[in-house]
C-alpha cells in the first residue's frame, strides 16, 4: 500500500469496525448514558491556563508511522502520571486497527483523572459523538481531511450541543479556512501529513497566523525535546500535543515536567 493510501485505509477500517458497534449498541443506548454521565469539564479553558504553554498528553500504543510504541498493560495509572506532572488534557487514541486503542482504555483513563479527556479517532459519524461522550470524554477530535465541509459543521455542531469541545486537526492553510468557517475553537495543526505521513515541523508556523486569536492554537506530531516546546512557544501554540515522546519513556512524568518546563513564559 502507498503512504497516499494511509489515511483511506484507516477511513476503511473505522468504518467498518464501527458497522460491527452500532449492531452491538443502538444508538439510543448511547443517548441515555450520556444524558445521565458528568457534566463535561471546560476543555477550552484547561487550555488556555495561564504561565504558558499547556500539554495533552497522549496514551497511545502505537501510531501508523512508528508501529509498536508501548503495551500500556495500566492506561488509568499512565493518565494519572500525567495528570500529576502537569497535563491539562489527557488524550486517548481508541482506533484499533492501527493504534491499537479501545473504548476500553477511555473508560479506564476517565476512572482516574478529573482533567478533560479527549477521545482521539476519526469520527465519521454523529453515532461516534454520541459513544464518546457516552463514556464520558469531554472533546472530540475531528480530522478536516476525514471529512467534507457539510460532515465537518455537521459534526462541530452536534458535537457542542450534546456537551462536547470539537478539536479540529488541520494540516493546510485550506484547511484551516474550512476549520474556522465550521465554527473550531480548538485548532490543533498536525506537523505529520496524513497521507504521507511526512513530518515538517514548519508546518505549525506557516499555519498559525492564519488561525484567530480566540481560538486556541495547538502543535503536535514529532515534539521530541523541550526545545521543540520552546519553538512551538515561540510560534504563537497556546498547547502541544505530546504521545510518542511520553509513552516511550520510562519515566513519562518526568518527561511531562521537562517538556512542560519548556513552555512557560516569563511573568
Amino acid at each position: 500500500m502507498s503512504a497516499g493510501r494511509t489515511l483511506d485505509a484507516i477511513l476503511d477500517g473505522v468504518r467498518a469496525d464501527l458497522t460491527v458497534r452500532q449492531l452491538r449498541v443502538p444508538l439510543g443506548d448511547l443517548k441515555s448514558l450520556a444524558a445521565v454521565g458528568s457534566p463535561p469539564i471546560d476543555a477550552v479553558a484547561a487550555l488556555r491556563r495561564p504561565g504558558g504553554v499547556q500539554v495533552i498528553a497522549e496514551v497511545k500504543r502505537a501510531s501508523p508511522a512508528a508501529g509498536p510504541l508501548a503495551e500500556i498493560t495500566d492506561p488509568g495509572l499512565l493518565a494519572a502520571e500525567y495528570a500529576a506532572g502537569g497535563a491539562a488534557v489527557v488524550s486517548v487514541l481508541t482506533e484499533e486497527r492501527r493504534f491499537r486503542g479501545s473504548l476500553a482504555d477511555l473508560d479506564a483513563v476517565r476512572a482516574r483523572v478529573t482533567v478533560p479527556v479527549l477521545r482521539k479517532d476519526f469520527v465519521v459519524s454523529p453515532y461516534q459523538l454520541w459513544e464518546t461522550r457516552a463514556h464520558q470524554a469531554d472533546l472530540a477530535l475531528l480530522v478536516v481531511a476525514a471529512l467534507s465541509q457539510p460532515d465537518l459543521v455537521m459534526l462541530v455542531r452536534l458535537a457542542e450541543d450534546i456537551g462536547l469541545t470539537p478539536l479540529v486537526e488541520v494540516h493546510s492553510e485550506d484547511e484551516v479556512s474550512r476549520a474556522v468557517a465550521a465554527g473550531a475553537r480548538l485548532i490543533v495543526v498536525g506537523a505529520r501529513d496524513p497521507h504521507t505521513l511526512e513530518v515538517d515541523h514548519r508546518t505549525f508556523a506557516k499555519l498559525a497566523g492564519a488561525i484567530p486569536d480566540d481560538v486556541v492554537r495547538i502543535a503536535q506530531s514529532g515534539i521530541r525535546v523541550p526545545q521543540d516546546v520552546a519553538s512551538y512557544a515561540a510560534d504563537g501554540a497556546d498547547a502541544v500535543l505530546l504521545g510518542e515522546a511520553l509513552v516511550t519513556s520510562p519515566t513519562p512524568r518526568h518527561t511531562l515536567t521537562t517538556l512542560l518546563s519548556a513552555g512557560r513564559r516569563p511573568r
